[in-house]
């Protein structure tokens, strides 16, 4: 079984920073890929942020320059690191990672965290 646990969501003013967390436990071999997502109220769940077991990194558009990705293999967490935060940030965000469970398999499973929310607001 695995679980990935998030941290760090809550109220901030425009401008202002978050930092977000998500550790995953439990049956890991490897995890090649993590990355956020976010859903907005009334809005399709859209990919924020993405990055490999080597360290290369995407992004949408409307968070480059503001939000840095990074992750701790040895501890199996992914953060995503919000700055100049606005308004229109506002969203419930949700982490995943696609796991290898064991060293026979290269099949990949997907999981999520339980998402988090962040309000840009004044």
């Amino acid at each position: 079984q695995v679980q990935l646990v998030e941290s760090g969501g809550g109220l901030v003013q425009p401008g202002g920073s978050l930092r977000l967390s998500c550790a995953a436990s439990g049956s890991v071999f490897s995890i090649p890929f993590m990355g956020w997502y976010r859903q907005a109220p009334g809005q399709q769940r859209d990919l924020v942020a993405h990055i490999t077991s080597g360290n290369s990194t995407n992004y949408a558009d409307s968070v480059k320059g503001r939000f840095t990705i990074f992750r701790d293999n040895a501890k199996n967490t992914v953060y995503l690191q919000m700055n100049s935060l606005k308004p229109e940030d506002t969203a419930v965000y949700y982490c995943y990672s696609d796991i290898r469970k064991d060293i026979w398999s290269q099949t990949l499973f997907r999981y999520w965290g339980q998402g988090t929310q962040v309000t840009v607001s004044s």
